[in-house]
């Protein structure tokens, strides 16, 4: 028998709908400015700041979302959405997952132990103390870090992007179920195809246009995610599951990026859909008030204007003062 019932198409809500149709719009419009920007220093240096600012708006909000909750119920369509997204980050998407759900979220920018962060972006991470580490090294050796993969990327293409032996990071944080740990790979192999052949569109389009406004803005899109992620955790305790991330709640900011700014609550429920974040945010509101935690007054991305916030030094959590 055939089951009337139809298949939902949208694994959580339509809404997600907005976020794809910025995603096609973010690999639409890259084309076009490779494709279409005149010459000349101020079309070029507009150009890439577009690539820059559409860039980290995909990492921070769009492809953020996705790597947490994929949009369809179809594994199919989620994996053309990942390889597209994919081109649209310069990295691999599935690669991201792997790096910020399994890693991050279970390590919660934890503080060095036996020298090193168990997180692998924690802001303890570069530090030569106990402390967060300062923003500028830690900028510096994410960046390093960054482009490091990036050129793994490149060097993976002798073995068609697959994941090799020595990406030991990578295959670390698979999965150990064989089934499940050959899709997951697969996915960061196919990802890395898609960047590589865009890459290439774009060099085909305008050689000049790739390395004089994307690859620029490549670098500079990372390193304001990684002012973001910084300042998301500066100043918060680690230690403490209601105060180990820093929340904004600034109306206007949250519209924008789909509510982003409830970063404490998204570190308690990853898994809940981003419109469910400030009903999780009403859920917890007498523990998170108990733990003392850092709410800011600015957005992330701007966090080093929040000049009250007090950075946690013991196990007891501060907040801002």
């Amino acid at each position: 028998m055939v089951d009337g019932k139809p298949r939902r198409l949208w694994r959580n809500s339509p809404a997600d709908a907005i976020l794809l149709g910025i995603c096609l719009a973010q690999f639409a419009g890259t084309m076009a400015l490779a494709a279409l920007t005149p010459d000349g220093l101020w079309w070029r240096l507009g150009s890439a700041l577009l690539v820059t600012a559409m860039m980290t708006y995909s990492l921070i909000v769009v492809t953020h979302l996705f790597v947490h909750q994929p949009w369809f119920t179809n594994d199919r369509l989620n994996t053309v959405v990942s390889m597209i997204s994919s081109a649209n980050i310069a990295q691999s998407v599935q690669a991201y997952h792997l790096s910020h759900v399994r890693n991050h979220h279970r390590y919660n920018n934890d503080r060095k132990r036996a020298g090193t962060t168990e997180d692998l972006s924690s802001t303890y991470r570069y530090s030569r103390d106990e402390e967060h580490a300062p923003l500028w090294r830690y900028l510096v050796f994410s960046l390093a870090a960054s482009i490091q993969d990036y050129a793994g990327t490149w060097a993976s293409l002798r073995r068609l992007c697959a994941v090799g032996p020595r990406e030991t990071t990578l295959r670390g944080l698979a999965t150990r179920h064989p089934g499940r740990r050959a899709a997951e790979l697969a996915r960061v192999r196919y990802d890395r195809l898609a960047q590589v052949a865009v890459t290439g569109l774009l060099a085909v389009l305008s050689w000049q246009w790739l390395l004089i406004c994307y690859l620029p803005a490549v670098a500079v899109a990372f390193t304001l995610v990684n002012i973001q992620n910084y300042y998301r955790h500066f100043g918060a305790e680690p230690d403490s599951r209601y105060a180990n991330s820093v929340s904004h709640y600034g109306r206007l900011y949250n519209r924008l990026t789909f509510n982003d700014g409830y970063h404490q609550e998204h570190h308690l429920r990853p898994a809940t859909h981003w419109s469910r974040l400030p009903a999780v945010a009403a859920q917890y509101q007498q523990r998170l008030d108990e733990a003392g935690r850092v709410v800011s007054p600015v957005p992330a991305m701007v966090g080093f204007l929040d000049t009250g916030r007090v950075v946690a030094r013991s196990s007891a959590p501060q907040a801002v003062g």
